[in-house]
């Protein structure tokens, strides 16, 4: 049931998720102006400093939601390509980590003078979005209505991620020494 919640199991094509990744822009648009208003009303302008704003509860909870809501529709997306979201997420994580390290250890391959990417990060980012955005799915866009509904070939083949649950949950990933 946990794969659901976070969307690993579920599947969603090209164009829910592009509208959906416009609903959550349109969301967090509203909830950020709402965040503002509620900021600006308590204090003056003169005296909003952006240290005050760090430590706001509401500001933690919508990074933590968009976190969590972008992480969600990306799985579901990269489960209807016919990739793995539990590598394709940590490979694409760890290569951001890698990019942000390599970019302020060497600040001439840096974009920008914050030292927070390189050139190769924001690329792969750019191919990654396309991707998600453009790459057709494992099967045809119509073949299925339900995005929690399972595919076609999972009935008659486990996935991929289905069979290392199965190998953990009955002990069988643990190595055997000996």
């Amino acid at each position: 049931m946990l794969g659901f919640v976070f969307g690993l199991n579920a599947r969603l094509g090209r164009l829910h998720f592009f509208f959906a990744t416009v609903a959550l822009a349109i969301v967090m648009t509203a909830i950020c102006f709402a965040i503002a208003m509620a900021a600006l009303r308590t204090t003056s302008p003169s005296m909003v400093r952006a240290e005050d704003l760090t430590h706001h509860w509401a500001i933690v909870g919508a990074m933590v939601f968009f976190g969590l809501a972008t992480f969600m529709l990306q799985s579901m997306r990269i489960r209807d390509i016919g990739w793995d979201p539990v590598c394709v997420i940590p490979a694409w994580i760890a290569l951001m980590v890698v990019d942000h390290v390599v970019a302020g250890r060497f600040p001439a391959w840096a974009i920008g003078g914050e030292h927070q990417g390189t050139t190769v990060g924001a690329l792969v980012n750019l191919a990654l979005m396309l991707a998600l955005t453009f790459w057709p799915g494992a099967e045809s866009e119509g073949a299925y209505s339900n995005p929690f509904e399972p595919p076609a070939r999972a009935v008659t083949k486990p996935s991929t991620s289905d069979q290392r649950l199965a190998r953990v949950s009955q002990g069988g990933a643990r190595p055997t020494w000996g």
